[in-house]
Formats: C-alpha cells, sequence, structure tokens
C-alpha cells in the first residue's frame, strides 16, 4: 500500500491558492485513474485505487494545513501504512514556479502543514516538493501562499499535474530521477 497526501486547504475560496498544490494534485490524480473508490473517512477525503498490482490511497485532509497532521496521522495508522511509502505532496517557496524536488525527511522549512504532520508521524517520509516560487520578503510570505495563483501560473501547474499523474507509476517504481526528467514540458523549460 502507498499513500499519496496532498496539502491544501479545505473550502472553495482555497481552491486555486499556491498553497492547495497538494489538492490540485490529487484531483488530478482522480480524475485520470478509472475505478476510483472515494469516500469521506479521517476528517478528510479518502480514495484508492490501483497502479498496476499496487494498492494506491489518495487523502486530503478536511482540517487546515496548520492543524492536517491528527487526520493525516489517523489514516495511515488505520491502514498501517509506512511512512517510507508515504508521499506528501506540497507547495515549496524555495523552488521555481513548475519545478519540483523530491526528498525523504529533513526539516518542515517553516511549512506549517509539515511541522503539523512532523508532529504526529514524525519526518521519516517522502515529500513531493511543487515549486510556487518566493514573493521576494518574507513579510510577504503568509500572503503569496493563501492568494491564488495567477492565470498564467496555474496553466504551468496544471500541465505539471497532468505530466506527475502520467508518470506517477515511475515515481511509485522507485526512479525518482527518471520520474523527475519525464516532467518536462514547455512552460518547465
Amino acid at each position: 500500500m502507498i499513500a499519496l497526501i496532498g496539502l491544501g486547504n479545505p473550502g472553495t475560496k482555497h481552491k486555486n491558492n499556491r498553497h492547495n498544490v497538494g489538492y490540485l494534485f490529487i484531483d488530478q490524480l482522480l480524475q485520470d485513474h478509472d475505478d476510483v473508490m472515494r469516500e469521506k473517512k479521517f476528517d478528510g477525503e479518502l480514495a484508492s485505487f490501483l497502479i498496476g498490482k499496487k494498492k494506491i490511497y489518495t487523502f486530503k485532509s478536511n482540517d487546515y494545513m496548520n492543524e492536517c497532521g491528527k487526520s493525516i496521522a489517523t489514516f495511515l495508522n488505520f491502514f498501517k501504512i509506512k511512512s517510507n511509502l508515504t508521499y506528501v505532496i506540497h507547495d515549496d517557496l524555495d523552488i521555481t514556479l513548475g519545478k519540483i524536488k523530491i526528498k525523504l525527511g529533513g526539516s518542515s522549512a517553516g511549512h506549517n502543514g509539515l511541522k503539523s504532520i512532523d508532529s504526529k508521524i514524525g519526518k521519516n517520509y517522502n515529500r513531493i516538493r511543487i515549486g510556487i516560487n518566493h514573493p521576494g520578503n518574507k513579510e510577504m510570505v503568509n500572503k503569496h501562499v493563501l492568494s491564488n495563483f495567477k492565470k498564467s501560473e496555474l496553466e504551468v501547474i496544471n500541465e505539471l499535474n497532468i505530466k506527475m499523474s502520467e508518470n506517477i507509476k515511475v515515481l511509485l517504481d522507485g526512479e525518482k530521477s527518471k520520474f523527475i526528467n519525464n516532467l518536462i514540458f514547455k512552460h518547465s523549460q
């Protein structure tokens, strides 16, 4: 079993916020797969399907970012999903828009969603970090992450999410470098 957890804030007013890139990716992934079972459980939105013979669970907490760790821990503990098979998809200010980096463990780098998760399950899980650009000024960070993508930025994110969804099996087969190389598209060059 593999867990793909998208971070974001619930509600339609936050749908296209920069902080919600994790939710946006999960939405794309579920749209692209057949035979998806969906349910509301563990204070969030749970879905499951198969990729090859691998059982995939996706989860979007209905808690706000700062408190998402509790529902995420409940979900992971219920299914006994190991941390090395857990992927958290989230925004990263220090990466250029439309680029991604993947790492196992590490610090939260001030990301409140990661802080919440770290406090409940530890730090030893995979992070798929999606670039949203830095506003250039530390005082503007909160406003930046909670503001909507511009139309042109959202096009880049949507294209990235489509590419990530098309290539997710490569990542889950353990080929991180190949996965990242497969994400090159016209906006990311």
